[in-house]
């Protein structure tokens, strides 16, 4: 099983940058890059010595020490104890400072590692008070799946849009396959496993699978699912496939079974690339797979887990606690 250690180095193409804890008195900030010229990233270190500061202090200085308006990505880590409190007080102070942020393109809400609490103890809330908020994102990414709430809302401008966790509850995805997205081209989706939450069911993704929901959509991952293999069936037949560059299966619990159905259903050689990596399926099939796809110039990445998988007691998503 796969964890995440490390915080992003990049986001909406921009190098991650710190805002850092309140100087001590009588000292000034480090100097700072340009507003526009990095993600910002705000954090409060729960085990650390940050003088007692909030998460909602630190983006109020944030927002007072640089030109606000022009910043483009935002980086939302650890709140203080994300295991023990909800995002809810953040969502609520990021919606409040829209006006400031006219400029902000792209949000990342939970860049938290393992150190810091495990995807499925990372405790979320209602985010689409965000996309209300600023209808001028055009990515959005959330991390964790605990209290996490999507309701369904339309987004014009929205490109990117992506929710990690280590088991993502049946209504938020049926609230994310409610929304209307007309600018929507890539979507990832870590569905995870029943015991951390994630119960959804081949129904639940059927308007995404139908292809008209996200009419513009190009990019996909359905992956990181103890499902996996329902939905590489689901695939095989699924209208979407047919609007597709990308197709993302990879991180689940996929056996010889899924593989199968999904390159023996409609054709998928007009993709660019299929990532299956992080799999259980067996050297055969690995290599059927890529005799029936590289030749046509899809890039193919059937990379297995690392782990002995011959036994099914013993086969996990990548990125599950």
């Amino acid at each position: 099983m796969t964890t995440i250690h490390d915080h992003l180095e990049e986001f909406y193409g921009l190098p991650a940058h710190d805002f850092p804890k309140a100087p001590a008195a009588g000292e000034a900030l480090p100097e700072l890059p340009a507003a526009d010229a990095v993600a910002w990233r705000v954090r409060v270190d729960y085990y650390g010595d940050d003088d007692g500061e909030s998460w909602t202090d630190r983006f109020a200085r944030l927002l007072d020490s640089v030109a606000a308006e022009r910043v483009r990505a935002l980086i939302v880590g650890d709140w203080g104890g994300a295991s023990q409190d909800t995002s809810e007080e953040v969502v609520g102070a990021l919606v409040a400072a829209s006006g400031r942020l006219p400029g902000l393109r792209a949000l990342f809400l939970g860049d938290i590692t393992m150190e810091e609490a495990e995807i499925s103890w990372i405790l979320q809330s209602q985010v689409s008070p965000i996309l209300v908020a600023f209808p001028a994102l055009e990515e959005f990414a959330v991390r964790g799946g605990q209290d996490l709430a999507f309701a369904s809302v339309r987004h014009e401008r929205l490109t990117q849009l992506t929710v990690q966790s280590g088991g993502l509850p049946a209504e938020v995805v049926r609230g994310i396959a409610g929304c209307d997205l007309p600018a929507l081209t890539h979507l990832d989706l870590w569905l995870g496993t029943e015991e951390y939450g994630g119960d959804c069911e081949l129904s639940d993704l059927e308007p995404i699978l139908t292809g008209t929901k996200f009419p513009n959509l190009r990019d996909l991952a359905l992956r990181n699912s103890d499902i996996q293999d329902r939905i590489c069936g689901a695939l095989a037949t699924a209208p979407v496939v047919t609007q597709l560059h990308a197709l993302d299966v990879s991180m689940g619990i996929l056996t010889d079974e899924g593989a199968a159905a999904l390159v023996t259903g409609q054709s998928l050689t007009h993709l660019t690339s299929l990532d299956m990596h992080y799999n259980f399926m067996s050297d055969a099939m690995r290599g059927a797979v890529r005799a029936q796809l590289e030749p046509a110039g899809v890039e193919v990445n059937v990379d297995p887990d690392s782990a002995d998988n011959s036994d099914e007691d013993y086969r996990f998503v990548a990125v599950g606690e």
